[in-house]
């Protein structure tokens, strides 16, 4: 039908951060959790985001340090699985913050 296979693949026609996302979930089943299940000590802020917070390390997301020196997030995840995607799907991290590792750009 025109060069389209029915029935379409449901990933074809998501964007870059959706795809990202699935590709987190499906890659650490840990964060899919925290993100997916409203477990009563998760905080409301890890389940209740817009993808872009979470690729662009904004938010809950976003490590920050202490005056004690140590780093801290409210939402955990593998943010070098996280980076390492971005950098897949060509998604340019849009702020300069602690938190730039060298394969993100």
């Amino acid at each position: 039908m025109n060069g389209f296979s029915i029935p379409v693949n449901p990933t074809d026609n998501l964007a870059a951060d959706g795809q990202l996302f699935i590709e987190m979930c499906e890659k650490d089943k840990k964060f899919c959790e925290l993100v997916t299940a409203r477990a009563p000590d998760t905080a409301f802020a890890c389940y209740d985001f817009w993808v872009e917070k979470l690729i662009h390390e904004l938010g809950p997301w976003r490590e920050e340090v202490g005056n004690d020196g140590i780093r801290r997030i409210q939402c955990p995840y593998n943010q070098t699985l996280m980076r390492t995607l971005r950098d897949k799907y060509d998604i340019r991290h849009y702020e300069i913050s602690i938190n730039q590792s060298k394969i993100s750009r």
